[in-house]
């Protein structure tokens, strides 16, 4: 039996034709679904059958879909990966920040929506700091470790020698790896409710942490861009998988 038999996936989808489909695909895979085409029906069956993750389309006949977002989120971190037609990178950021996720845009490959399920899952297990940083009190991935006991960044055991912003934006990146944070999100996490909305500073502070820690800055493998969204920290599976 695999790790994902017994999990059980909601999907909040309104087109009966993705509805099925999105059945289908999960259930030969070995999850259990449930399935509405409502906000309103969906948020008594999260209360009701907690699901393991929930696929959320936001555009619902009864609600916005983020107003289901924004209710799960106050009182659960149930993994929730938006399924939807919005392709604007400002829905995309919204959504994120608001506590999604993940964020797939239609048409969508049943592959990758499968991965994606994957990792929201193991972030399930580790919550929202991972079990290596709570065990150990560092991080580690290909060659490079954030030591959040020394504070300090190393590339192959020498330090990479970040400034306190920069080892700052690295350290949370790395309590959440394989997730977009928005730069948004980083900001307020970094420097509070009002640092604003211009991600200049951030974006210059990235560019110089990738020259200290990336072989190639124009093709990182430790830490991607979500254009116009976000940065994401790399783990261990993706360096498995090179």
């Amino acid at each position: 039996m695999t790790e994902t038999a017994k999990k059980k996936i909601l999907i909040v989808e309104d087109d009966p034709g993705i509805n099925a489909f999105l059945k289908t695909a999960l259930r030969t895979d070995g999850y259990e679904t449930l399935s509405t085409a409502s906000a309103g029906a969906a948020l008594q069956v999260i209360t009701s059958h907690c699901p393991d993750c929930v696929l959320l389309d936001l555009g619902l006949p009864d609600m916005d879909g983020s107003k289901i977002i924004e209710n799960v989120r106050s009182w659960t971190q149930m993994p929730i990966i938006v399924i939807s037609a919005r392709s604007q990178e400002s829905d995309k950021a919204a959504a994120l920040d608001m506590g999604a996720d993940d964020y797939l845009t239609k048409p969508f490959s049943v592959i990758e929506l499968k991965a994606r399920i994957r990792t929201a899952l193991r972030h399930t297990r580790t919550t929202a700091e991972s079990d290596e940083v709570a065990l150990n009190g560092s991080y580690s991935v290909g060659e490079l470790v954030i030591d959040y006991k020394k504070m300090r960044v190393f590339l192959r055991g020498e330090d990479a020698g970040l400034t306190p912003n920069e080892y700052r934006i690295v350290a949370l990146l790395g309590k959440h790896p394989g997730r977009v944070l928005t730069y948004k999100m980083i900001m307020r996490e970094l420097w509070g409710p009002s640092s604003g909305y211009d991600n200049k500073i951030l974006r210059v502070h990235m560019a110089n942490i990738r020259r200290k820690i990336e072989e190639n800055p124009n093709d990182p493998k430790y830490i991607m861009t979500e254009v116009g969204v976000g940065y994401r920290m790399a783990e261990k599976s993706d360096f498995a998988q090179a």
